[in-house]
């Protein structure tokens, strides 16, 4: 890393910090809005696995709420700094309370736009991450079955791995649109896209239920399909200007007076272990000479002797 930290020199980071975003994830969704056009016609908006809350800053100021008139509902499990109109709900988007809250908030009405930016503690174990980030997805659609209006769109983060096509399958039962999106402010080694599914059309008879796995891909309506691992074709859409800042590139931190970044050495030395009542550090005098940090060099060559006056300990 050197002495100036990835976050310093990640393009984005700096961005998010210089435009008051929670995080840099904000122009993943950001480019995600200039291909789709996710935020048109959108009045009601839901964010689930919201914090820090970067999502749910973009839909407050995208999709022409009010302050205080609460048409964005962020979800979590854990608490989160307040937004200006956002209604927070501290809750697991597998419990049907949730779903019933979100109702209760919009009086009623069912959501426009669903978007999910959640992911599981990485293992490091590409099939076991594969895995949960999949399930992540299921539930958040789970509950967007629950409260998305007919045509409303739903857009999630997905891991790609081999059983994307499944994922894709199981998507276009709700949806007549579904694409895979990288937006061009994620990191290229990431094996994060979103799922970008717009037309809400859930099959004829469906009710949504949380406590039931969803419909088997075999509800598809017309998909065109064939037998084994590549039964289906995933469409995929990179997102944001090619022209724009690479999310894999070091850009320099172009400080206000033109001048490159400065190193400030460390004030102290590292913290010693304390020394047990009644014995001192003796110093060895040769071993401070010429050290910029004797402090260190007193671990290895001072020796604890018993401090003056006090007795000497018998074994």
């Amino acid at each position: 890393m050197g002495r100036t930290s990835k976050d310093k020199r990640d393009v984005y980071y700096r961005l998010a910090k210089e435009n008051g975003w929670r995080a840099r994830s904000a122009f993943k969704l950001l480019q995600l809005n200039e291909e789709f056009r996710l935020f048109e016609g959108v009045t009601r908006a839901v964010d689930l696995c919201a914090a820090p809350g970067s999502w749910s800053q973009v839909l407050s100021q995208k999709i022409g709420s009010p302050q205080g008139s609460g048409h964005v509902v962020a979800v979590d499990l854990q608490a989160m700094a307040p937004l200006p109109g956002v209604l927070q709900i501290q809750g697991d988007i597998t419990q049907l309370s949730t779903a019933e809250d979100i109702f209760r908030h919009f009086e009623g009405c069912p959501a426009d736009l669903v978007v999910c930016d959640g992911a599981p503690d990485v293992t490091g174990l590409h099939e076991v991450d594969e895995y949960l980030q999949a399930q992540l997805l299921l539930a958040a659609l789970n509950i967007a079955a629950h409260v998305l209006k007919p045509g409303g769109c739903f857009v999630a983060k997905i891991f790609r791995g081999r059983d994307m096509t499944l994922i894709y399958s199981q998507l276009h039962v709700f949806f007549s649109s579904v694409l895979c999106a990288k937006p061009s402010s994620s990191r290229k080694a990431s094996r994060e896209a979103f799922a970008v599914c717009q037309g809400y059309d859930p099959p004829e008879g469906f009710l949504p239920d949380l406590t039931k796995p969803l419909p088997d891909p075999s509800y598809n309506r017309g998909l065109n399909q064939s037998d084994g691992p590549t039964r289906s074709i995933v469409p995929f859409v990179t997102c944001g200007d090619l022209s724009s800042y690479d999310s894999d590139l070091s850009y320099p931190l172009d400080l206000e007076d033109g001048s490159e970044p400065k190193y400030t050495p460390r004030h102290a030395a590292p913290h010693l272990a304390p020394v047990p009542a009644g014995l001192h550090i003796e110093e060895d005098v040769t071993a401070g000479q010429g050290d910029p940090s004797p402090g260190l060099r007193h671990q290895h060559s001072g020796h604890i002797v018993p401090a003056p006056g006090c007795p000497t300990a018998t074994p």
